[in-house]
């Protein structure tokens, strides 16, 4: 009887240490945010936690294999660019993030809802530069990050003209025209301008850039 006392008390420590391995809370809201390609995985953490470390994996939808995130393995950041792994605009993906804490605490994974970069992404408005010329408008566009243009060859921007009284007028502007100059307006006028990136074969495009405005002379 005294024998067995020792091994029961084993038991029930072993016991509560693999519970308390498995009772740490998991992250939540685990997602993609993409902007013009880049694909970061955010998440949240668990709200009663603290020193927490995360780890981070992602694999192609229909793969049975998970693969570690570069760079993001027992980090204590709550986001991870897996750009560099998820650009294939064909495949779909998904992450998954657990959590853990010292000495041994490990959370469930939590998984994101399936990502597309070709679809989820979201393009950035083109920015607008303008000079004023004699009765007209030289508008020149700075566009979103390379890496659109390298997987969008016809890219395009369209841009908008507002007129003093209202009217407005939208203008195609190819992607690699450096400028694009409206003429024939009235002098002294006050004209206002926004631009739109425009992906056609995707049927896809950004939001309006903010409003700018330039007077002619």
């Amino acid at each position: 009887m005294t024998d067995l006392l020792p091994r029961v008390v084993l038991l029930g420590v072993l016991s509560a240490t693999a519970q308390a391995a498995v009772t740490l809370a998991p992250p939540t809201e685990v997602r993609f945010d993409s902007v013009d390609y880049r694909n970061v995985v955010h998440w949240t953490p668990p709200s009663s936690s603290s020193f927490l470390q995360y780890r981070v994996q992602w694999k192609i939808y229909g793969e049975p294999q998970w693969l570690d995130a570069p760079g993001c393995q027992r980090i204590q950041r709550t986001h991870c660019d897996l750009s560099a792994v998820t650009s294939d605009l064909r495949e779909w993906y998904y992450a998954r993030v657990h959590a853990s804490s010292q000495p041994s605490s490990t959370s469930a994974w939590t998984l994101s809802p399936r990502f597309s970069p070709r679809w989820d992404t979201e393009i950035s408005a083109p920015v607008l530069r303008l000079n004023a010329t004699e009765g007209g408008v030289v508008v020149r566009v700075k566009p979103p990050r390379r890496t659109v243009h390298k997987k969008h060859s016809s890219l395009l921007y369209e841009i908008y003209l507002m007129h003093p009284g209202g009217q407005e007028d939208a203008f195609m502007m190819d992607c690699c025209s450096n400028k694009l100059p409206l003429k024939r307006l009235k002098h002294n006028a006050t004209y206002c301008l926004q631009g739109q990136t425009v992906i056609p074969l995707q049927a896809k495009s950004s939001a309006r850039s903010p409003v700018k405005c330039v007077t002619t002379l």
